[in-house]
């Protein structure tokens, strides 16, 4: 009975609610100098931040990507068995940019470094366009001499200190500036979204780094059907001259012995020896062209399909909070701000009265 009647004691009307709602009410009321300087100095700040703070640009590439056409693979793939050439020997890299690797392709070290190692204009490189505007040279100044640095020259020639420069920065752009998404995950489209304070770097940066990655891409995708191509290239050009050379020789021998006596066999036997030779290596031949149109028709369908969509155009989308925006989030925030700063300091003074 004594746990039952202290469970009740504990309960909580809807006269009591209301009357506990209505004391805040109140309080807060009564508060109401400082709730209004706590709006006015929103308000203020709010202002003070929509004018002083620069606009962001936004430099966005969208492109549709799209392999090989599998369906054609497929069928050639049939008619090389046929013949007993094995088509899947000469395939690419199908699965080496499956998913979501060419989004992370976007983001790596190498694919950033090489964009900001690229040209903005005759005089500066983009990662100079960068230090110059971010102030990077005077925030790091107690660690590094950046003034003194130049990124013109050779990579390789590079000092530790300016490949450690480089890293940080492509770091600061990955994390702060570079956006790679899908607007539809069931769909091919991907974008590449750069945003800077800088509306010319924005834009050469985000053209730049989508450049240099779709080649890379490219280039990868078709770099074992190229090699294949190249080597039964050069086997076609090998096996063409020694039957260049043999349809000499045979041409030779029979005009040595114009007129045989078929009698006399052994007077064509060298004729017949350059004969098998011309016929032999004619199959070989025939063979090796048969394979290198394969291989053509093989490397044409495994080079991937990049078609620009939309490319970044001035002027850039801008990012910015408008005056009236600013002054209605700083009244806001600063606004709850002093709210709960009040509900905690009346709870605290109530709890102390009652200690």
């Amino acid at each position: 009975m004594s746990g039952s009647k202290h469970f009740t004691e504990n309960q909580f009307t809807i006269k009591e609610v209301l009357q506990n709602f209505g004391s805040w009410i109140a309080y807060f009321i009564s508060q109401w100098k400082i709730l209004l300087f706590a709006a006015l100095l929103g308000i203020g700040l709010g202002a003070l931040v929509s004018i002083y703070k620069k606009p962001v640009f936004v430099a966005t590439t969208s492109f549709v990507l799209e392999d090989g056409d599998g369906a054609g693979m497929g069928q050639m793939s049939g008619l090389a068995s046929l013949v007993g050439v094995n088509l899947g020997s000469m395939g690419g890299t199908s699965g080496l940019f499956q998913g979501d690797n060419i989004m992370e392709l976007y983001r790596s070290e190498r694919m950033l470094d090489e964009a900001l190692l690229s040209p903005f204009d005759e005089n500066q490189l983009l990662i100079d366009r960068f230090i110059e505007f971010e102030k990077i040279d005077k925030k790091w100044a107690s660690k590094v001499d950046i003034a003194s640095m130049d990124f013109s020259i050779p990579r390789e020639n590079f000092t530790i200190a300016q490949d450690s420069v480089v890293k940080e920065v492509a770091k600061l752009v990955r994390e702060n500036q570079l956006s790679v998404a899908k607007p539809d995950r069931k769909l091919t489209i991907i974008q590449v979204s750069v945003s800077s304070k800088d509306e010319h770097y924005a834009k050469a940066f985000n053209e730049h780094l989508v450049e240099n990655v779709n080649e890379f891409y490219r280039e990868t995708k078709t770099k074992k059907t190229s090699e294949n191509l190249a080597i039964l290239q050069s086997q076609a050009d090998s096996v063409r001259k020694i039957l260049d050379e043999s349809i000499g020789a045979f041409a030779s021998a029979t005009d040595r012995v114009p007129n045989a006596n078929p009698l006399r066999s052994s007077a064509t036997i060298e004729t017949k020896k350059r004969q098998i030779d011309v016929q032999a290596t004619g199959a070989v031949y025939e063979e090796v062209v048969k394979n290198l149109e394969i291989a053509k028709v093989n490397h044409r369908n495994n080079s991937p399909l990049i078609q620009i969509i939309d490319s970044p155009r001035f002027p850039l989308e801008r990012s910015e909070i408008r005056l009236v925006k600013g002054m209605v989030y700083g009244c806001v925030i600063l606004g709850m701000l002093t709210i709960m700063w009040l509900y905690f300091r009346r709870l605290y003074r109530k709890h102390v009265q009652e200690s």
